[in-house]
């Protein structure tokens, strides 16, 4: 499938490369298959996280690890049973981040959105972004990131 990147141009994706966010993102529900890209030859610390439906709507997301930053949330069960998931290790969690002018999270000089994470079950493919009110999570900066 071709797909265009205002980021990357013109790129050729395979179908088992695209994730499906059955609900769409807030403020974004027309878009609800993406797929992730990165520079080629080069190490990926932040991907983007393309839509295929609508080539102007992309997300910089990098692991909250990368950040220094550690989270724990709970999924309830239509999320569980929405992700497909079987174990907390079938999901994968990134944050969407954006360029900071001032010094972000460890010194990264980047701001990333901890209270609404993407969650994403990578062997089927289907993700939903999670959003969390402060109680009942935990987040904690690790030193050394």
């Amino acid at each position: 499938m071709q797909i265009k990147s205002p980021l990357f141009g013109s790129a050729e994706i395979s179908e088992d490369k695209i994730i499906e966010f059955p609900k769409g993102l807030p403020g974004f529900e027309h878009c609800r298959r993406f797929t992730l890209l990165h520079e080629e030859g080069r190490e990926a610390h932040v991907f983007l996280l393309q839509s295929v439906d609508e080539p102007d709507v992309a997300f910089s997301v990098t692991a909250p690890e990368r950040l220094g930053v550690h989270l724990e949330f709970p999924l309830d069960d239509e999320e569980v049973a929405l992700l497909s998931l079987r174990t907390p290790e079938d999901a994968a969690v990134v944050v969407i981040v954006r360029k900071d002018d001032g010094e972000g999270p460890a010194g990264t000089g980047l701001r990333a959105n901890f209270m609404a994470p993407l969650v994403i079950n990578t062997g089927a493919r289907v993700g939903l972004q999670k959003l969390i009110d402060r109680l009942g999570c935990e987040i904690t900066l690790r030193a050394g990131g």
